[in-house]
């Protein structure tokens, strides 16, 4: 029997935005992990990299004057400016990669997650990464052993304003098991990958199937 030619797609940009503690980063990189088509977005910032932080695999560090230019010519999909520091997504390979039916992987907050939609509406999935309880959350953050009491009571804060956006969201998931939790999430990228609409191929697929009937 012979092979099926995989049908061509466009790629999908596919957030994944939480509060901090609620396991967005296990499961972000664990998908990465086990998923070849899907990359991270590399973001560009104005801050200074931080020890063991690698130019290109963590951020693109930039100038203030490179980054305003970006903002000025529209290179940018999204950006904020964070504790007096830019950040900001790279239009160019994001676009590329769409192109040629690759996913992009964005960890990126509600704020950037609007502005993504502005822009690029049909080609994004929106997740959402609820803790199970708010002690839950908290002990999360006191068991990572980064952070001061003083920081875990401001993440904790900061926690309700960003949940407080859940409804923005495609799809929404619950935590508890990270097992399960991942399950979900190539669930959700599964379905998202066969929509009509993203199987650029498919028209001419069924065109030249019916053609042989």
């Amino acid at each position: 029997m012979a092979k099926l030619t995989p049908i061509p797609r466009r790629g999908i940009l596919f957030v994944m935005s939480s509060p901090s503690g609620a396991g967005k980063t296990t499961l972000s990189r664990r998908l990465l992990a086990e998923d070849r088509n899907i990359s991270l977005s590399i973001s560009v910032t104005t801050r200074k990299p931080r020890p063991a932080e690698v130019d290109g695999r963590d951020y693109h560090f930039i100038t203030q004057d490179a980054f305003d230019r970006m903002v000025a010519e529209g290179e940018l999909l999204e950006w904020a400016k964070v504790f007096g520091n830019c950040y900001g997504t790279p239009r160019k390979p994001v676009e590329a990669a769409l192109i040629a039916g690759r996913d992009v992987l964005f960890d990126i907050d509600w704020q950037g997650t609007q502005q993504l939609a502005e822009t690029m509406r049909d080609d994004l999935v929106r997740l959402f990464i609820l803790p199970p309880s708010a002690d839950a959350l908290h002990d999360r953050l006191i068991a990572r052993a980064q952070d001061s009491p003083t920081v875990v009571a401001k993440r904790m804060a900061e926690a309700a304003s960003e949940i407080s956006h859940w409804a923005e969201y495609d799809y929404v998931i619950i935590n508890d098991l990270v097992e399960e939790s991942h399950k979900q999430v190539m669930a959700i990228l599964t379905a998202e990958r066969l929509r009509r609409r993203r199987q650029l191929g498919l028209t001419e697929f069924v065109r030249e199937m019916t053609r042989k009937l």
